[in-house]
């Protein structure tokens, strides 16, 4: 499982153009140093995400175009039902990422939201937003697919 977490995070990272944190023996988790190498990370997607944003804001305003065809208007406002459902997706994501970076100054992060353990830099640098460790986070899993069925 930690291998997964390495490739998953080293993917993430070079995405975000951050390097992997290493740590040192004896190191207090969730230090200084980690802290704010967390927050360079979420604030770079963060401003990537907003940056997607702007984009399509921009890309719908010089597209759109009253097309007398109607299956060329058709496309495209599918084209731009699909941008608006993925920024909106993103609103979502920065609104986590946000609600992170607070848990962050607030020095909440790091630590499992339900049995409170250390989730680990691994899993963190893999998905920034956790706020549950791998056994809750299965475990929930778990009871979503006995509810959905």
């Amino acid at each position: 499982m930690k291998q997964n977490y390495k490739k998953l995070s080293t993917k993430f990272l070079s995405i975000e153009k951050v390097k992997p944190y290493n740590e040192k023996i004896g190191e207090k988790y969730m230090n200084e140093s980690q802290l704010t190498h967390f927050k360079n990370i979420l604030e770079s997607w963060k401003n990537k995400l907003i940056s997607e944003v702007n984009k399509t804001v921009i890309y719908m305003q010089d597209e759109a175009s009253n097309f007398p065809d109607p299956v060329d208007r058709a496309v495209q406002e599918e084209e731009f039902n699909l941008e608006l459902r993925n920024r909106d997706r993103e609103r979502k994501l920065i609104k986590k990422i946000k609600k992170t970076l607070k848990k962050i100054e607030d020095h909440n992060f790091g630590y499992c939201e339900s049995c409170k353990i250390e989730i680990g830099i691994r899993r963190l640098e893999a998905r920034p937003t956790a706020d549950l460790c791998i056994d809750c986070k299965t475990l929930a899993e778990i009871r979503e697919k006995q509810i959905a069925g």
